[in-house]
């Protein structure tokens, strides 16, 4: 109540942002101190009784509202710890930080550049800069920041829908054949929930088989394609993966850009993980045939370790996502506005109002540079094949796949005692889909790391080590072992 806008509340305010901050601070010293917590586990049931998070009729003072937010925090999962492994985006960038702070003070929509002059403008120079690394000549195209990879291949798949049959717009959906979309077995469940949302069909979504590795296998593309075909279906986009979720495999872009050539298909590109590496002259070759595909997503709040949430569709074709979606609101993107109305990127957005994105990343580039980011990557990159060379042949550890890792995803089974010397059967298959995550649980009770576990097709529960986090640090990787056998010798 005493807080601005209220009169002479200045005081009242600083002092109270000042002690926010302070505990902001503290948290983020605390996030890269390794003798702290990743977690302070409770379970659902325990901490909603713990606390009264109830809301009320009567205003709570300032100091209850300064406990309310380091009670937020104290629960909050470090997602920038260095032993934090347990998602794709990890870690915490100081630079990128500041940005999302001055992004919330700013406090504006991306819809027009008469609300968003700047950070519009900086949408603009930073997209056309990754069409650029794409190998789009002179970065043309056009592109949008998104709310997270799902939402950006969802884009790619209704601009493909919308290019083979601009009428669909209108129309809908009972006024053109049925479509089929295609992708491998591995990759990430959007493209099925796309297939969901616009009216498309999951069934409509075509799975590619991959091979041990978990790559594509473009001559089961080509068959399922001409299968479709066949039976009177119309092909109109192929969602090829630089980085699964899991196996962090990437698809043979030019065999699939050749396939989708002769059939004339789109080519979408999902490169939300494997994006970033475009960024490293090293490691580049992994998305070649990129500059093949028509869009391309690639979360810069993943590889690259921009703070959540920071996601973006790149489109080949100038002028196309415009026309697919824009709707000529007049109270928005009034035509005889003074200035060059093509900065008003709002209408060819599904959003209306739209969160500023593209601060956290531009103001990161500006940091770092190019070269900034290709040497947190390599690094991160360096680790998995540490970590991979570490376990490979010591005792007690089985890898899902054999090979060095393309990416930073590290997949394997700890065996335990017990199991090491029985027989490959079901009984041990059963005990085996067991252990990782009782591991995984005893790390969240006790703390001290985390990472991800999974099965896969007919494959038992096994780990996926992922790293994007610059902190970690090659002991991080050792302690992670060291955790695994800790907890995992009495199974």
């Amino acid at each position: 109540p005493d807080l601005l806008p209220a009169c002479n509340g200045e005081i009242t305010t600083m002092s109270f942002l000042q002690d926010v901050v302070d505990i902001l601070l503290q948290y983020v010293v605390k996030s890269f101190d390794r003798s702290t917590k990743v977690i302070d586990f409770h379970y659902p049931n325990e901490l909603l009784q713990e606390y009264n998070w109830e809301l009320a009729d009567q205003p709570q003072t300032l100091e209850e509202i300064l406990l309310n937010c380091r009670t937020a925090l104290k629960y909050a999962i470090k997602t920038g710890h260095p032993r934090y492994f347990n998602q794709l985006s990890t870690g915490l960038d100081m630079v990128g930080l500041a940005a999302d702070w001055l992004t919330s003070t700013a406090n504006t929509n991306m819809f027009t550049y008469e609300i968003a002059p700047v950070f519009v403008l900086l949408e603009y120079v930073t997209l056309r800069k990754m069409r650029e690394m794409v190998g789009w000549p002179g970065g043309c195209g056009d592109g949008i920041f998104s709310p997270g990879g799902a939402i950006s291949n969802m884009y790619a798949m209704l601009i493909a829908r919308f290019k083979m049959f601009p009428e669909v717009k209108e129309k809908g959906m009972a006024a053109i054949p049925r479509l089929v979309a295609f992708t491998s077995e591995h990759s990430h469940f959007s493209v099925k929930k796309g297939a969901a949302a616009l009216g498309i069909g999951t069934d409509s979504v075509i799975l590619i088989r991959c091979d041990e590795r978990g790559k594509m296998i473009p001559s089961d593309l080509e068959r399922r394609i001409l299968e479709a075909k066949q039976k009177g279906f119309v092909p109109f986009l192929v969602s090829a993966t630089a980085g699964t979720t899991v196996y962090g495999a990437f698809d043979p872009l030019i065999a699939i850009a050749d396939i989708c050539k002769k059939y004339k298909i789109w080519m979408h590109v999902d490169g939300a993980w494997g994006g970033g590496l475009l960024m490293s002259r090293k490691h580049k070759w992994k998305l070649n045939g990129v500059e093949r595909a028509n869009s391309v997503t690639w979360n810069p709040h993943k590889m690259m370790g921009v703070p959540l949430q920071c996601s973006a569709l790149l489109v080949r074709e100038e002028g196309l996502m415009q026309s697919c979606n824009q709707m000529h609101a007049s109270y928005l993107f009034q035509q005889d506005k003074h200035y060059d109305l093509s900065y008003d990127t709002g209408d060819k957005a599904l959003q209306c109002g739209r969160h500023v994105d593209v601060f956290k990343l531009w103001l990161m580039w500006r940091a770092k540079g190019t070269t900034g980011f290709e040497a947190q990557i390599d690094k991160c990159l360096e680790l998995a094949e540490y970590l991979y060379n570490k376990i490979k042949n010591r005792e007690g550890y089985e890898m899902v796949f054999d090979g060095k890792p393309q990416h930073t995803n590290v997949c394997f089974w700890y065996i335990p005692p017990s199991l090491r010397s029985m027989e490959d059967n079901e009984e041990r298959m059963s005990r085996l889909m067991k252990v990782a995550p009782v591991i995984k649980a005893r790390m969240m009770e006790y703390g001290t790391t985390m990472v991800s576990y999974q099965p896969l097709g007919d494959k038992v529960n096994f780990f996926r080590m992922v790293i994007s986090n610059p902190a970690a640090t090659h002991q991080d990787i050792d302690f992670l072992i060291d955790e695994i056998e800790r907890l995992g010798q009495d199974l």
